[in-house]
């Protein structure tokens, strides 16, 4: 077996607290777990709702690799200027073929291993898009024999879609893991074909608030009915995600990890202290790897 790829997935991206907890922790996890990509959801990295130049180069200095977008990627338009300097903010692959950027990202790992990377949306309580199970496929054929190494982020709001495309794509990629709904899942596994999934690996950025908004705004409209501005928490920051560890010759994953670093993690981490969880060494307790 080749060396294996560790893959650290970060979760929405909300907000200056989560774009902080984010600068401040990547440039420190990826020596310490020897992490080789970094691929990040960034829709909601500009004031809570798409992305902005500054914050797109923000978190390319902090060592994020790659971003995916979802049903907010249009939302400023400085996201044209984005796609002016880079191809690797991804628009989900289900949008229609004539919406503007990139939907695939093909790139070398730190250890120049090759790996893919696309996003679809869901479709229950989301915009109307094309079918994401067909999307993946057709991003399967781009692929083809580029790489064996996949991740897909599920950009949804059902848990029981997420399980499904897990499932649908079961052996065909590394790993299959969701957003949108900023809440973490307990349900990290690897699937019996050798896909990594989880249902949501949550939100980086304030959670002391609702989705990483201020509690008080979103109460007080849902309970007079009257629209107000949901601003952007800032308690209690946490970077949320999943660190999967791949075989490169296969594409198979190995183990998978959920991550939470919060405040106190994180000022041991930035005082030179061991916080933060230990990362994955296959096969990874109460997780084995089929076969």
């Amino acid at each position: 077996m080749t060396t294996p790829l560790k893959i650290l997935f970060i979760g929405d991206v909300v907000g200056s607290p989560g774009r902080k907890a984010l600068s401040q922790l990547l440039p420190r996890l990826i020596p310490r777990w020897g992490i080789g990509l970094v691929v990040c959801n960034a829709e909601n990295a500009a004031g809570g709702s798409g992305l902005t130049l500054r914050c797109f180069e923000e978190l390319i200095d902090a060592g994020v690799d790659v971003m995916t977008m979802g049903d907010h990627v249009y939302r400023k338009d400085e996201i044209f200027q984005v796609y002016d300097k880079s191809d690797r903010v991804l628009r989900p692959a289900n949008y229609p073929s004539e919406s503007p950027g990139p939907d695939l990202a093909l790139v070398s790992a730190r250890d120049g291993a090759r790996a893919a990377v696309f996003s679809v949306l869901g479709r229950t309580f989301m915009k109307p898009v094309d079918c994401p199970f067909r999307a993946a496929d057709r991003m399967l054929e781009r692929i083809g024999d580029s790489t064996r190494v996949v991740l897909v982020d599920f950009h949804a709001e059902a848990t029981s879609d997420k399980q499904l495309l897990g499932r649908y794509l079961d052996g065909r990629v590394s790993a299959v893991l969701g957003t949108h709904t900023h809440v973490a899942t307990a349900d990290e596994q690897i699937l019996p074909g050798g896909t990594a999934f989880q249902c949501d690996v949550g939100m980086t950025g304030p959670h002391d608030g609702v989705l990483g908004r201020r509690y008080d705004r979103v109460l007080s409209a849902t309970l007079t009915l009257v629209p107000c501005y949901f601003d952007v928490a800032a308690g209690d920051p946490r970077l949320n995600g999943s660190l999967v560890t791949v075989d490169p010759s296969s594409g198979r994953a190995l183990a998978i990890q959920r991550v939470s670093i919060g405040p106190e993690e994180t000022q041991r981490i930035l005082t030179g202290g061991q916080g933060g969880p230990a990362p994955p060494t296959p096969p990874l307790s109460g997780i084995e790897p089929p076969g």
